[in-house]
């Protein structure tokens, strides 16, 4: 006798590979949601583990990351000048070398102005102490109790630390000579390797840019890493050259109304003033604390040694409400909680170099992610079937 098939009903036969599938496309469902939660939870681990470290490990190789960072500000700064010489048929390697060695005369003409008379005033700063004392005379007998009670305090507490203030004068120097000779051969080589860097960057700036965009898969790839690269060019040399006009500006200004008054010095307090305005919101106050002493070590009357320090500040008052918001406008506008975040972070890491650079690598930043797009970090990790799921959409296939 032939074999007999057995007998099986259509209807249940079309539901057993039914069953099966929707199994395999639960199990696949699944792996692919362990698979996103594993992804999430190293991607929130590494992120975290960078943000948290970062800080740190820039601030321990402040020998290195500073003068890079600062040379690079300084090269996109300088990009402008450096295209316009080449584009009048300046070779890159002359017109890098031209474009540095303007960058280094303005510094060293903006140190010369400020610094040797400082130091001038520094030296007379002892024989002044006994005219700031009289100045403030009424503020010292105002305060004389409360004098009293702090000499008792740090009395009582310098028993404790003769030591500690014995050891820490020992490795102080004693002049300021003292310091430049000992800090001057790292600055030197920071210095050097600072300008190397420019240099080096702006010179091949143009194949540097021009492979970048072409290394793009797509063209249009390609035409956002064009726009990408321009605008943090225009956006960086635009605010630094706008800025250092509006503080030589002020400096002039300050100098000029310094001079009227009978301040010795004028252009070197002009040049103070300019230097501090890179600062935002801080800035302007150690210039204005600064010129207070130095009325109180010019003048002898306590309100015409306040006169130079009202000065700055009106001068200041209408720069910074009136000038700047009209020149720059919104496009250059940004928010102070960045400033004074950005401040905060790049001072505590580099100290006054990086509160210089704070605002310039804000705009960089900002600038990027404006042509990029901010990335979405939170959509990424939060986003339904990755870190959190509900059981019925995760027993449904992914469509």
């Amino acid at each position: 006798m032939r074999g007999v098939t057995p007998h099986m009903d259509p209807e249940h036969a079309d539901a057993e590979p039914s069953v099966a599938t929707q199994r395999t496309l639960d199990r696949i469902a699944q792996d692919d949601l362990r698979r996103d939660r594993l992804l999430a939870a190293l991607t929130l681990i590494l992120g975290t583990g960078l943000c948290l470290g970062l800080p740190f490990a820039l601030k321990a190789g402040a020998e290195f990351f500073l003068p890079l960072t600062a040379a690079a500000v300084i090269a996109i700064a300088l990009v402008p000048l450096l295209e316009w010489l080449e584009r009048r048929g300046v070779p890159s390697l002359l017109a890098a070398l031209v474009s540095l060695t303007a960058f280094v005369m303005l510094v060293n003409a903006a140190l010369a102005i400020v610094v040797l008379p400082a130091s001038g005033w520094f030296a007379r700063l002892p024989e002044t102490l006994p005219r700031i004392r009289t100045n403030i005379a009424p503020l010292i007998d105002f305060y004389t109790a409360f004098q009293a009670f702090v000499d008792r305090t740090l009395q009582s507490v310098a028993t404790g630390t003769e030591a500690t203030a014995q050891a820490m004068a020992a490795r102080a120097p004693t002049s300021v000579v003292d310091y430049f000779i000992s800090a001057a051969p790292a600055a030197a080589i920071q210095l050097f390797f600072a300008l190397l860097v420019v240099f080096f960057f702006l010179s091949s700036w143009t194949r540097l840019r021009r492979g970048t965009i072409r290394r793009r898969g797509s063209f249009d790839g390609a035409l956002r890493t064009a726009r990408l690269i321009q605008n943090v060019v225009d956006a960086t040399a635009d605010y630094l050259g706008t800025i250092t006009i509006i503080n030589i500006t002020l400096g002039l200004i300050v100098a000029a109304l310094l001079w009227i008054i009978g301040m010795p010095s004028a252009l070197m307090w002009g040049g103070l003033v300019t230097l501090c305005n890179y600062v935002p919101y801080l800035g302007p106050i150690i210039a204005a604390i600064l010129l207070g002493l130095g009325g109180l070590m010019t003048f002898d009357a306590i309100g015409i040694a306040m006169l130079p320090a009202l000065l700055f500040v009106a001068a200041h008052a209408i720069e910074a409400n009136i000038v700047t918001p009209l020149i720059l406008g919104r496009r250059l506008t940004i928010n102070p909680l960045l400033i004074l975040v950005s401040l905060s972070f790049w001072g505590w890491v580099w100290g006054t170099p990086g509160a210089l650079l704070a605002v310039p690598l804000l705009i960089i930043l900002q600038t990027v992610l404006a042509t990029t797009g901010t990335p979405d970090f939170a959509g990424f990790l939060f986003e339904r079937g990755t870190l959190t799921h509900d059981d019925d959409d995760a027993a449904s296939p992914p469509p």
